[in-house]
């Protein structure tokens, strides 16, 4: 579709980064022939390093998903309509984002509420309005220490003493 042949030369020429990327992505190695001497924070940096490559790794490797589903669609003729409903998606969400395959209303926006911390429940809200689904718990004041100790603290054996 010519129509969307400047999405298409985009997403190519995003799809050649990333492969290069991802190809030319050396393993971590470490120099050191013992760890014996370095200093604990080194190590802890070498580590931070390694998971931060294998995250972006994760991330390219999702992108180039995306990518190739996108492409497969242009080249099927069906690039630009929802997969949910079938209508078009607007241009500018597609220039915007061009591995859309749905339009907007059934995009995933909702936030999975089970993985999220039970403090977030808290940060928009006010005393005087409970939030909806909220664990009861929250609001009792006077018990708030004796809540904390069941879910735990990072206290150690020893500390409690």
């Amino acid at each position: 579709m010519a129509k969307y042949d400047g999405i298409k030369s985009t997403l190519q020429k995003r799809l050649g980064e990333l492969e290069h990327s991802i190809d030319n992505d050396e393993e971590f190695e470490t120099t050191e022939l013992s760890n014996y001497d370095n200093h604990p924070a080194d190590n802890a940096t070498d580590l931070t390093d390694k998971h931060t490559r294998l995250a972006l790794r994760n991330h390219y490797e999702d992108e180039i998903a995306d990518i190739k589903e996108a492409l497969e669609a242009i080249d099927e003729g069906t690039y630009g309509k929802c997969t949910e409903c079938g209508i078009e998606i607007p241009f500018e969400r597609l220039e915007a984002v061009p591995t859309a395959t749905t339009c907007v209303e059934h995009a995933q926006q909702e936030v999975n509420e089970e993985i999220r911390p039970l403090e977030e429940s808290l940060l928009n809200s006010t005393t005087d309005q409970p939030v909806e689904d909220e664990d009861p718990r929250i609001r009792d004041y006077e018990n708030s220490f004796e809540i904390l100790e069941e879910v735990g603290s990072s206290d150690t054996p020893s500390d409690k003493q």
